[in-house]
């Protein structure tokens, strides 16, 4: 079996996947949709929010043929599979592998605890620690990083949430 990637309506992406589930067992098809937890300030408090990792799609490990193709069109909500021209394109274990470390054994992303020293961030906890390498950009004012994911061969800036534990430079050393 392998990773697909289906084009949902946005903001239907649990409606698909219940659909998903409900038509298809495990051996034949599993329906995965990532979601992050997000800092949102509202009325001067932060809430946290969850929201779609990648907002209008839902992954699937499935084998792909044109029997499974067609019982997939007839899923409200669903649009297409993701391909390349005449071929479904196949997420990669090198682009899942980092999806699913940030998942863990859940389905949602959790906040990272971060230091910044000297405009360099180190991760001291959460799902971030170890892909450092991921984080391009960090919005100390809304909690959130910038990290840069590949799926079905597609580069996908996305952001996650973050609390920020120390601000460190070396001037103050």
């Amino acid at each position: 079996m392998d990773w697909y990637v289906l084009f949902v309506q946005t903001g239907k992406e649990e409606m698909v996947q219940k659909s998903l589930r409900y038509l298809f067992d495990e051996v034949t098809l599993s329906p995965f949709v990532p979601k992050r937890l997000l800092p949102e300030r509202r009325n001067g408090k932060t809430e946290y929010i969850t929201k779609a990792l990648f907002p209008g799609y839902v992954f699937i490990n499935a084998t792909m043929d044109n029997s499974l193709y067609f019982r997939l069109k007839n899923i409200p909500g669903y649009y297409r599979v993701l391909s390349s021209g005449t071929h479904f394109s196949r997420v990669t274990a090198a682009e899942m592998a980092p999806i699913t470390r940030l998942m863990g054994n859940k389905e949602t992303i959790d906040i990272s605890n971060i230091y910044l020293v000297n405009s360099r961030v180190v991760v001291k906890s959460g799902p971030l620690q170890g892909l450092e390498g991921l984080i391009r950009k960090v919005d100390s004012r809304r909690k959130r990083a910038k990290i840069l994911l590949k799926v079905a061969g597609e580069p996908k800036t996305i952001d996650v949430g973050i609390e920020i534990i120390m601000k460190i430079n070396d001037s103050f050393c």
